[in-house]
């Protein structure tokens, strides 16, 4: 039963890795778009700095920065709800992955305890063998 219980826990370990290399992944894929959206919101005040400037080479293209700037909008309004999907990702991962690591302490604690009553039963077996040996032999 040591072996069984010793298995558990071994494979819930290999479970844990699994799920914190999910966790991390998840978190690397979310940290991209937060990058993605801070680009496009830097290229929004861009677009925004242009159609407010009194330069006569921007107010030609007014036009064409309020289409980019609708444009831009759009993507960040995508991006906000790739973001959302993510961060929840993230947060049911590291869920599972505590869950899991929880569940592997237990398995762990449990493979303790079965080897600490094995030695405890193997020690009384010693100590009653010993104690018929002694009486059983003669004076």
């Amino acid at each position: 039963m040591a072996d069984s219980g010793q298995v558990r826990s071994r494979k819930l370990k290999r479970l844990v890795a699994v799920q914190r290399h999910l966790e991390k992944m998840a978190e690397s894929e979310l940290s991209a778009v937060t990058r993605q959206r801070a680009e496009v919101g830097e290229q929004m005040d861009l677009v925004i700095e242009a159609i407010g400037s009194m330069t006569p080479l921007h107010m030609q293209f007014s036009r064409h920065h309020s289409e980019r700037f609708g444009r831009l909008m759009i993507r960040d309004s995508q991006l906000g709800g790739v973001q959302q999907v993510l961060e929840a990702q993230v947060l049911r991962e590291r869920t599972k992955g505590d869950r899991l690591e929880e569940h592997m302490k237990e398995a762990r604690s449990l493979e303790d305890r079965e080897q600490d009553d094995s030695t405890l039963y193997d020690l009384l077996d010693l100590t009653m063998a010993g104690a018929k040996r002694e009486n059983s032999e003669p004076l």
